[in-house]
Order: structure tokens, then sequence, then C-alpha cells
């Protein structure tokens, strides 16, 4: 794999808490990589490190060739990203925000100006350029905040949340939006609390628990990792879930129940996973 991110045994702790316990990950160019973790796992602190907002303590991280600890600026330059809340300021128009954005790159007046017009077009922001920051709903600001994050054309674009308190309208958006970014050859690394944007999204995903990585394949090899095939059941008033990986053995096991209730044999998900590998519920995700 031709690594733009290596991780190698990084740690980062908040005085005596250890937030990242030697993590190590290789990330590809051209990759969507996906983080997933319960609350206070790590992957945002890790995201943190590798974006530069954060130093760590211990380890080595490469990005597209740029050793942090030696030119952490020169890594930045290949960066873009995009936080949780979004960052506009709130004073300026898109458009105002995004010469800013340029300006602060040192992006030349032309190159700016040509960059703004075809991102905003390919985002369909043009007829919102000139808008005020809040006269936009959630969704628009969000695709506002990709472009700026895009102008200097980075080669590794972090999402933290990008999805977080949007509709589903606007998710299913900015979903398209992702995949053509990175269909395009940007490196994605995106983290979320939504499973089944991870599993429709990412080439690979990685699940964090406790500062360590505890599982990383694709979505599909993550699910036959525990068993392809999902039985769900309800005894004694709690839903009970068994893995198996052929539907023979499932069908096997189900006529080896003695309950009244419904039976679901379904495809195993990556909210099986993670809550099998975590022992946490997908509704605390972040």
């Amino acid at each position: 794999m031709d690594s733009i991110i290596s991780i190698n045994g990084l740690v980062k702790r908040f005085g005596e808490k250890v937030a990242v316990n030697g993590l190590d990950l290789e990330i590809g160019r051209g990759e969507l990589f996906g983080f997933l973790g319960p609350n206070g796992a790590g992957k945002t602190t890790t995201i943190r490190c590798i974006s530069t907002l954060t130093n760590f303590d211990s380890g080595r991280i490469v990005v597209n060739g740029f050793d942090l600890r030696d030119d952490a600026k020169s890594a930045k330059e290949c960066m873009g990203l995009i936080q949780q809340q979004v960052s506009l300021d709130k004073d300026l128009t898109i458009r105002e925000n995004m010469i800013s954005h340029a300006m602060y790159h040192m992006i030349g007046k032309r190159d700016r100006n040509r960059r703004i017009e075809e991102l905003s077009e390919y985002f369909g922001l043009g007829e919102y350029l000139d808008k005020p920051v809040d006269s936009l709903s959630g969704g628009w600001k969000k695709r506002a905040a990709i472009v700026c994050a895009m102008l200097h054309e980075p080669d590794v674009l972090f999402l933290d949340e990008p999805t977080s308190g949007l509709d589903i309208n606007a998710r299913r958006l900015l979903w398209d939006v992702v995949t053509n970014l990175n269909k395009k050859g940007t490196t994605i690394i995106l983290t979320t609390h939504y499973i089944e944007e991870a599993e429709a999204l990412c080439d690979r995903v990685g699940i964090i628990d406790h500062g360590r990585m505890i599982a990383l394949d694709t979505p599909e090899a993550l699910c036959d990792s525990i068993g392809s095939i999902a039985v769900e059941y309800m005894e004694n008033g709690r839903t009970h879930y068994e893995y198996f990986g052929t539907r023979e053995d499932a069908n096997a096991y189900v006529s080896s129940l003695n309950i009244d209730s419904d039976i679901t044999i379904r495809r195993t998900s990556l909210e099986d996973v993670f809550v099998k590998l975590t022992g946490s519920s997908a509704e605390v995700l972040r």
C-alpha cells in the first residue's frame, strides 16, 4: 500500500489519562478511511494529533512524506480539516470566508478566484456566495466549510463528524460530496457516530477503544470476522444476538431455540461488530 499517513506507537496523554495508547496505523493514498469508537475512545484525539492541532507525547506520524516532529508546517500544507462545529466567520459572507481562507494559505488572487468559482459551482454554492453565513442552513454551511478546506487543494481531508446535526437529506448530499472528492483522488479520513455512514462510504474502518485499535479492515471483512449471518430474538425482555458463518448454521441454531417470540435471520452489520467488540450501545457513539 502506498501510505500517505503512517503512524507508529502514537501516545497522547491528558494528565494521567491516556487518550491514545500506542496506536499503529497506515492509511493509503486515495483511501476513504473511517474511525469508529465509543465516547472518549481516542479517535478525535488521534485526528487532532495527525492534523497538528494537538501535540503528542511519543511515537511518530508521517503525512505525505513529512515527519510531524521535523516539518509540521509542510505536512499541514497537505491537509484540509472540517471540524464538527463549522468554523466560518459569521460576520463575513460565504465568499469573504473563502477569500480569507485562501489568503491564509497564500493563494494568489487569480488562482484564488478561479478555485472559489470552480468549487462553488461543484458544490452548488454559487447563489449563496454573497450571503451572510447565518442565512444558510447547517447543510449549506458544511458545504461552504468543505470548500474553504479544499481551496489549497489538500492531499488529505479530515472530516470530524461532518454530518452531525444534519437532517437526512443534507446528510445524503454530503455523502455524495465526500464520495466524489475521494473519486477525484483526495484521501479522506472520516470520524462519525453514524455507523451506517462508515459502512456505506469507507474503504476501511478502524474501531478504537481505550486508545487502542481493536479492529481494522473493510466493513465487509469486519462483519465476516464475527460471523456474516446474525440471529436476533427476544427472550426474558432482552434482545439477544448470535452470529454464524453460514445461513445453514444460523438455521440450525434457530431450530434449537425453544422460545415464543419472533426470530430474525439477517446479514451482520457494522453496528453488530461495533457493539460486540466494544460492548457499547451504538446510540452513544461520538
